[in-house]
């Protein structure tokens, strides 16, 4: 098991990647808000299970072995980090859109909203940096199993972020009404969302390896 300072500071970790918008947290509100929460959350069952997908991948050694070949994880963690600032980029940038600005979207039967949630998820480049660069900074073998301490914080991802996102989607309407109707918020909105994604970009870029 991981130490409880450890587990903590994970959790504040994935507390704050949850909280930053990207492509599963803007494609949740697109159909909350176009097809009504219930569709955001079946959307959201699709991304739980891509969820466990990389926590799988990652307790069984995929990691390892990523860490294992030269100069992987830095050219990972510079990835990671140019795509955050891409994603900055694009909330700050002239015309730049709002997650909860209204996008019109055909409807989905339940079927369809849950394999586009597992296949945004899977193909999230936030969720493999988490799994692949930043989980394992937090898996120390002098506490015990590697598999179980990687399997404890994958399960501790995957609740705060069904969290945070299920909260997202059932107020996405209230949220997208209330800055609708004050236009200087939703330029707060983009501006924090920016501040926020360049800062994790920096700390990615700057981080060394353990």
């Amino acid at each position: 098991m991981p130490a409880l300072s450890t587990w903590l500071a994970f959790a504040l970790v994935a507390i704050g990647m949850a909280l930053t918008p990207g492509p599963n947290m803007m494609y949740l509100i697109s159909r909350s808000l176009c097809q009504g929460p219930a569709a955001g959350l079946v959307s959201l069952g699709g991304v739980a299970v891509g969820f466990v997908v990389y926590m799988l991948c990652a307790a069984f050694g995929i990691t390892a072995l990523l860490f294992a070949v030269p100069y992987a994880y830095d050219v990972l963690r510079f990835s990671g980090a140019l795509y955050l600032l891409w994603l900055c980029w694009q909330a700050l940038k002239p015309g730049g859109r709002s997650p909860f600005e209204v996008t019109a979207l055909p409807k989905d039967s339940n079927r369809r909203l849950f394999t586009m949630g597992l296949f945004t998820s899977v193909l999230n480049p936030k969720i493999a940096m988490l799994y692949l660069a930043l989980l394992p900074q937090f898996v120390h073998p002098e506490h015990g199993s590697v598999l179980t301490q990687s399997l404890v914080l994958g399960l501790t991802q995957i609740v705060v972020s069904v969290a945070v996102n299920a909260s997202v989607a059932l107020s996405a309407g209230s949220i997208s009404r209330f800055l609708g109707q004050r236009p200087a918020w939703l330029r707060i909105q983009r501006w924090l969302m920016g501040g926020m994604l360049g800062a994790l970009a920096l700390r990615m870029a700057t981080e060394a390896r353990r």
